[in-house]
């Protein structure tokens, strides 16, 4: 297995915390795939994956409709997504993604987590060469599945590892290849479960226990702001 799956291996036993997070996090994206391409998931790609990841989730269907909703009564040229980079306790690097309509609130926000929790907000894209942009399918196993010949299937879409993980298929690969590989999942009657954009990091950080807590402090603080949509760092 290599380092798509020791990354997955991380972030499962993590779970993004309680279920309130995850609902809101993922009705964020929502938010943000419908503003991008609209409220139609029969068109909206995106926005068809993230329903089905909500599902997967038990995330209530008012929640998803709820978010659509949001977004189809929001000013389109008033909300962005914005990137920012930052320095964690201990020598780790944060990549966080927000979704907002006032980028001076934000980044007040973003840059007092980041003090309070030990660490430093940089500048604009200067931790974008210790992550790689992925996108990852977690697919649900069917019966006469050979994991090998589906590799074979997928190489066409560059992708960076597939295994199976607890009976489910996982699938890494170059985030701008999400779309051929949807179609090519839907197309072959496999169930998609869940999907995600992920910033995988290039190397990981050994951290000990007391350290690993300064970090889950900064990922906490940042994680709880209503703005941020996800938090990538590189600690292992």
């Amino acid at each position: 297995m290599g380092r798509a799956f020791e990354y997955r291996k991380a972030r499962k036993m993590k779970r993004w915390g309680h279920m309130a997070r995850t609902f809101t996090k993922i009705g964020k994206e929502i938010e943000m795939a419908v503003l991008a391409s609209g409220p139609d998931p029969s068109s909206n790609l995106r926005l068809r994956l993230l329903m089905a990841t909500a599902k997967s989730e038990s995330m209530p269907k008012e929640n998803v409709e709820r978010a659509i909703k949001r977004a189809t009564e929001k000013d389109k040229s008033a909300y962005k997504e914005v990137v920012y980079d930052g320095k964690g306790p201990h020598g780790t690097v944060f990549v966080v993604e927000t979704a907002t309509d006032n980028p001076t609130r934000t980044v007040a926000n973003i840059r007092a987590a980041f003090v309070r929790g030990k660490g430093e907000l940089g500048t604009m894209g200067m931790n974008d060469f210790l992550f790689e942009r992925k996108c990852s399918f977690v697919v649900a196993n069917k019966e006469g599945v050979n994991m090998d010949e589906l590799e074979l299937e997928l190489i066409d879409f560059d992708i960076d590892e597939v295994f199976l993980d607890d009976d489910e298929i996982n699938i890494f690969a170059d985030f701008k290849n999400y779309g051929p590989i949807t179609k090519y999942l839907e197309d072959n009657g496999f169930d998609i479960k869940s999907f995600k954009f992920e910033r995988i990091p290039l190397s990981m950080r050994e951290l000990t226990p007391e350290q690993q807590e300064d970090v889950m402090g900064l990922v906490e603080r940042l994680e709880n702001d209503d703005d941020v949509v996800n938090v990538f760092h590189n600690m292992a």
